[in-house]
């Protein structure tokens, strides 16, 4: 098995830090390039940047804070928010990401996925999925997770794989923030059904929930809020997950 990644994840909004409940009730949490930094020194495998009103906003995602990161930060960074081309793919990685993270461009341009895989490698890929529950369905939204785009979460994500993602971001709406643990249904169902990596995301709230969500199948774990309000730390976390017999860099 190889080694289970934990991942710090900072929204960002108007150059901040922020998290919230459900994509929403937004609080500050610090400055981006800082508590990049601080994660680093910390232990994290990666880091995760997320513009979060990048696409709702119509603008480019943030190399300025990209380009200050990479200086102070020499693990993964992953970027994403705002992704609508090539060129902007190529400007990140160029500014110093190492991967980038493509959600909404997805949905509205199927080809980006490929021609990005293609051009600069599966492995700079991850194809993010915003995915909320509906009867028995898990439907993926876009835009910040604010439009119901009606597309079955299972079956988009097994697409964006052909398609050539890397790996898959899979964010549970109905999770974030509660810290009621993953949906380990969605979790679980998404998987099995995959060949790439999945990095879980939405809900972590107590230090067992990282044992499941790697039980249930996820080969990187995103947390953001018991992180970033210091209920949690990247160590403590790494070392119950050994205790566990979890594979993780110590």
């Amino acid at each position: 098995m190889l080694k289970v990644r934990i991942i710090p994840c900072l929204d960002v909004k108007d150059g901040r830090v922020v998290k919230g409940i459900n994509f929403v009730d937004l609080v500050d949490a610090g400055d981006p390039v800082e508590q990049a930094s601080i994660y680093s020194k910390a232990g994290a495998d990666e880091i995760c940047f997320l513009d979060i009103g990048a696409s709702l906003e119509k603008r480019k995602t943030m190399v300025d804070i990209v380009l200050k990161t990479a200086e102070k930060v020499f693990i993964p960074l992953t970027v994403g928010g705002g992704i609508t081309s090539v060129d902007d793919i190529r400007s990140l990685l160029k500014s110093g990401a190492d991967k980038v993270s493509i959600n909404t461009a997805a949905i509205l341009n199927e080809s980006l996925i490929r021609e990005s895989s293609k051009r600069f490698g599966s492995q700079c890929i991850v194809a993010a999925v915003d995915a909320k529950k509906h009867n028995n369905d898990w439907l993926v939204y876009s835009h910040g997770g604010t439009k119901n785009t009606n597309m079955n979460a299972i079956l988009w994500m097994k697409k964006l794989e052909e398609l050539g993602a890397g790996e898959i971001l899979l964010t549970s709406m109905d999770r974030d923030g509660t810290k009621n643990g993953f949906d380990l249904e969605l979790l679980n169902t998404a998987t099995k059904e995959l060949n790439i990596p999945v990095i879980a995301s939405g809900g972590v709230g107590k230090i067992d929930h990282f044992k499941d969500g790697v039980t249930n199948g996820a080969s990187a774990l995103l947390a953001a809020s018991v992180f970033h309000f210091a209920e949690l730390s990247i160590k403590e976390v790494k070392l119950y997950l050994n205790e566990n017999n979890i594979p993780v860099r110590l």
